[in-house]
């Protein structure tokens, strides 16, 4: 049986606390061995497991608790809550697609994790659907002109196979599997990166819109991978000041794409904020070689954050 909890965590791998049993209270020991993963990807957006095997294996890594979100989409919720083993706990969520000011100046891609917020909330649920629609139109103008230069992709088949979220990973895996290129890294590095021959933007949520957006549905807001030099341009950090003063809820701090001077400049920003620091793995299964785990956010700052919302609750099995 699947139970939901508005406002406490439980686990049962805490080596203090008996099988069921509940660990609520912050600063508690019980929680030590508690290991929680807030950023992960499906099949429904660009990973390579499902919904339901990503919950067994987030089980089996160890995990007492995990994210799905999936970009710009909840398709992957129901399959994940029913297919979730006995005692992990699962955080209904989504990386939403952003645009905000980088530090020269220009606009710059960001994701935002959003969490715990209600999907039939009318106004989000209608800017998810546009940001699905630019991911469609996006991937097929670019799977078009793949072909144009006579290169053997075919549009409808990649978006056939992309699911609600379409991205460029599909695009990677097709060239891929068209032997264009050996890896989907390198389909990135030559083709699909913004530098590359086939790279089209898209029309994001303006950042400090999607923060009032999640807000008002009553999630709580993470702004994901900030420090991802490896990415590209970089956000301002001044940006994130500002949102803060809006409601934005965290900062992921402990990221595999972070370098640990970057990780300590965020720990201290999140200090001055008073907003939440988590760390994620950011899986995607097979397509990046990051396990489920790689970095787990503390569990004090876990349950801020699910007292936080108040639009979706955690799920436990």
């Amino acid at each position: 049986m699947v139970a939901v909890h508005p406002c406490r965590f439980e686990s049962r791998i805490s080596a203090r606390a008996a099988p069921g049993a509940t660990l609520s209270g912050r600063n508690s020991a019980r929680w030590i061995l508690v290991r929680i993963d807030l950023h992960t990807h499906s099949t429904v957006s660009d990973g390579t497991d499902s919904p339901a095997e990503l919950v067994r294996r987030a089980a089996a890594a160890g995990l007492g608790a995990v994210a799905l979100t999936d970009h710009d989409t909840t398709a992957g919720w129901d399959e994940a809550v029913a297919a979730l083993p006995r005692g992990l706990t699962l955080v209904r969520g989504m990386e939403m697609s952003c645009v905000g000011p980088g530090e020269d100046g220009r606009p710059v891609p960001v994701h935002l994790l959003a969490y715990l917020f209600d999907p039939a909330d009318a106004t989000f649920a209608a800017e998810r659907e546009r940001l699905r629609g630019e991911r469609v139109a996006r991937v097929r103008a670019m799977a078009e002109r793949m072909a144009a230069d006579g290169l053997p992709i075919d549009p409808d088949a990649v978006l056939a196979t992309a699911g609600p979220a379409a991205g460029r990973p599909h695009l990677a895996r097709a060239l891929v599997a068209a032997g264009v290129v050996p890896t989907v890294g390198a389909a990135f590095g030559e083709l699909l990166a913004p530098h590359g021959r086939y790279y089209l933007d898209k029309s994001d949520t303006p950042l400090d819109r999607a923060v009032e957006l999640v807000a008002a549905a009553g999630g709580v807001t993470v702004v994901a991978h900030v420090r991802a030099r490896t990415r590209g341009r970089l956000l301002d950090l001044a940006e994130v000041r500002r949102l803060a003063a809006l409601g934005l809820g965290g900062i992921e701090v402990d990221h595999p794409d972070h370098a640990p001077e970057d990780r300590e400049i965020l720990r201290e920003l999140v200090t001055e904020l008073g907003v939440i620091a988590t760390g994620s793995s950011d899986y995607h299964g097979a397509d990046k070689a990051v396990e489920l785990g790689r970095f787990t956010t503390d569990p004090e700052q876990f349950e801020i954050l699910i007292e936080k919302a108040s639009g979706m609750p955690v799920v436990t099995a």
